[in-house]
């Protein structure tokens, strides 16, 4: 056994695994042949029913630190058990059906040293079957704003300080899987500065047995509550109303009303005003607030189950008073609509 292995590890891998027979070897064998060696790989298994286990035994690596659960408590507690296990300087995060390429560790860890202020180091990706990277922002700014409309870290990419996990005991929450990880990421902005690395370094897989590809609806509600917990950043206190209809806007399929219209306008205003230590970068926290307040303006006339003209005066009331309005089509189609009292 090499002697590093029995100090202290520069990084540890935190791979929780179930029933991923077809992929973990390959999973596995991508981190074992990282250039940079320095590493313990914990592998969490959840009770796997399949050989998953078996597999993983095989692979004879001194690195390679198998954690057998007894009985299955699901994916984010095997996280947390695993931060605890955890003796790297660096918390490395991999799943059992995804790809390492061999650079990966290096320059993650050139990058954290190199920038202490940085808390967490994501970096970018391919779908595996897709020969397309997919474009992900790079700096702490352009990433806490993109995190106002959804997670843009790949969390089998990241590379995390453990000082930070420790010195402000931060765990996943249990209670926002499966966006447990877009969470996290919200909290850690607390601590430090986020960045991803425009390198592809992990080729991730999509499969239909994933918990996210499951769990849709309750991915939905738990990212809603994150984007709300990252606009409390912010120098503000949102009233219990506003809440709940930036609850209902964030929503995909949604219908609003002109009295939402109201109350995000009121609402605009004083996130503006609240942004005023520039906690997000201003220009671009502007032009979101903007592109909020069109998808507003859609939901609010061109997704209605009864018209009448009354709606299409109030539309224009808002268009020559606000700065979103409907496309060229649209307004024809509202005015259309309108006119002819349409209904469901």
């Amino acid at each position: 056994m090499d002697t590093f292995v029995n100090i202290a590890p520069v990084i540890t891998v935190l791979m929780p695994v179930y029933n991923c027979e077809l992929y973990i070897q390959e999973a596995v064998s991508s981190i074992l042949n990282q250039s940079f060696t320095h590493f313990e790989v914990m592998i969490l298994d959840d009770a796997s029913t399949d050989q998953t286990v078996s597999i993983i035994k095989k692979m004879n690596d001194p690195r390679i630190k198998l954690v057998e659960k007894p009985f299955n408590s699901g994916y984010t507690n095997s996280l947390n058990y695993g931060l605890q296990l955890a003796k790297g300087k660096y918390i490395a995060r991999m799943d059992g059906d995804d790809i390492s390429l061999p650079e990966r560790f290096a320059k993650q860890v050139a990058y954290m040293e190199a920038n202490p202020d940085v808390v967490l180091c994501g970096t970018s990706y391919k779908i595996i079957g897709i020969n397309k990277q997919i474009v992900i922002p790079e700096s702490d700014d352009a990433i806490k704003l993109t995190m106002l409309k959804t997670n843009c870290i790949a969390h089998p990419s990241v590379m995390i300080r453990k000082k930070i996990i420790e010195e402000f005991s931060i765990l996943y929450d249990v209670s926002k899987e499966p966006a447990e990880d877009y969470d996290l990421w919200v909290k850690m902005l607390s601590y430090g500065k986020l960045y991803n690395l425009q390198d592809v370094l992990l080729h991730y897989r999509i499969h239909n047995t994933q918990v996210s590809r499951k769990r849709a609806e309750d991915q939905e509600k738990s990212a809603i509550k994150t984007r709300l917990e990252l606009l409390n950043h912010l120098d503000i206190k949102i009233e219990h109303y506003e809440s709940e209809f930036l609850k209902k806007s964030f929503k995909k399929n949604v219908i609003l009303d002109f009295n939402d219209l109201k109350i995000f306008k009121q609402l605009q205003k004083k996130l503006i005003k609240s942004n005023m230590t520039c906690f997000f970068e201003p220009i671009g926290f502007k032009q979101y607030l903007i592109d909020l307040e069109a998808g507003v303006i859609r939901k609010c006339f061109s997704k209605q189950k009864r018209y009448s003209p009354l709606m299409y005066f109030e539309y224009l009331n808002a268009k020559y008073k606000w700065n979103a309005r409907l496309t060229a089509k649209q307004e024809v189609r509202l005015f259309i609509k309108s006119i002819l009292f349409w209904k469901i």
